[in-house]
């Protein structure tokens, strides 16, 4: 089964995605905050990742960064999920290699499902 790993502070969203995805067939689990993330990508290896910015404790492009510099965290695919427009993101996501960036209110949760799928090589 291909697991889905989703970091992201907002409860409600958090369970809207979860249950989009397993419902698609995903295991998954979910963080709240990017440190609380970076744990459980670690345990839970994941074939994907979708990463919110803006979270408490860590933000994600500073989970991201710590997830990168380690082995087996250097390959996961990783989707920015977020509320912030791309021209005021960090910098330093286009060095961590992110595989696509949503902003939220763009999409629908199916439609965040298909490019999931898609990065991941399964649409």
């Amino acid at each position: 089964m291909t697991k889905i790993a989703i970091i992201e502070d907002d409860a409600v969203i958090n369970q809207m995605y979860r249950m989009k995805f397993e419902a698609d067939g995903f295991d998954v689990q979910v963080a709240d905050n990017g440190k609380s993330g970076i744990e459980m990508v670690q345990e839970f290896m994941p074939d994907l990742i979708l990463m919110d910015l803006q979270m408490p404790e860590m933000r994600g492009d500073e989970a991201l960064e710590k997830i990168r510099s380690q082995p087996w965290g250097a390959r996961i695919p990783v989707i920015i999920l977020t509320n912030t427009g791309i021209e005021e993101s960090p910098k330093t996501l286009k060095d961590l290699g992110i595989q696509g960036y949503i902003v939220k209110a763009e999409l629908t949760p199916s439609q965040v499902v298909a490019h999931a799928k898609q990065a991941l090589g399964l649409a």
